[in-house]
C-alpha cells in the first residue's frame, strides 16, 4: 500500500467520527486507530501484521498542524519525505549550528530517502536562526527544517 493511500486513510479517520479503520489488500493489512483527546497524538498503524512486521506509528497531521516558526526569516522546507540528519556520519560535526553564517548552496543537512542520502542546500544566504527538526527524526514533504535570517 503506498504512502498517498495511507495518508488519505489517516485523513479520513481524522475528519470522520469513526474511531478505527482496518483495510486489507492481498497480504497487506493496515489498521488506523484514532487517538483520544486533542487528536494530535500518535496514531498506531500496523502494516503487514500477517507477515510479522512490527507495527509502526505516524504522527497523524503533524505537518498540517505544526506551528509556524516564531523566528522571522526564510524557512527552508524539506523537499521530500525521509529521515533528517544534521551530520554526514554518526559522531561527526553537524553541517550547521544556530548562529552559523551560510552561503547559498551550502549543505544544511542530509535527508535519507529509500537508502539514498540527499544533501539539502541553503537556497538563501544568511545566518541560521533556528533548526526545527531533531537529528534522526522522520520528516514530511514541505516540513520546515531551518530558519535563515
Amino acid at each position: 500500500m503506498d504512502l498517498r493511500k495511507l495518508k488519505t486513510l489517516v485523513e479520513l479517520v481524522e475528519t470522520s467520527g469513526i474511531a478505527e479503520l482496518e483495510i486489507q489488500e492481498g497480504e497487506e493489512r493496515v489498521r488506523i486507530t484514532r487517538s483520544g483527546g486533542s487528536g494530535q497524538g500518535q496514531t498506531p498503524i500496523g502494516a503487514n501484521e500477517q507477515a510479522g512486521a512490527a507495527p509502526t506509528a505516524i504522527n497523524a497531521g503533524a505537518a498540517a498542524n505544526a506551528p509556524s516558526p516564531a523566528t522571522d526569516g526564510h524557512v527552508v522546507k524539506s523537499p521530500m519525505v525521509g529521515t533528517f540528519y544534521r551530520c554526514a556520519t554518526p559522531g561527526a560535526k553537524p553541517f550547521v549550528e544556530v548562529g552559523d553564517s551560510v552561503e547559498e548552496g551550502a549543505t544544511l543537512c542530509i535527508i535519507e530517502a529509500m537508502k539514498l542520502m540527499n544533501e539539502i542546500e541553503a537556497d538563501k544566504a544568511g545566518v541560521v536562526s533556528a533548526i526545527l527538526t531533531e537529528n534522526g527524526q522522520p520528516v514530511e514533504f514541505g516540513q520546515p527544517l531551518f530558519v535563515i535570517g
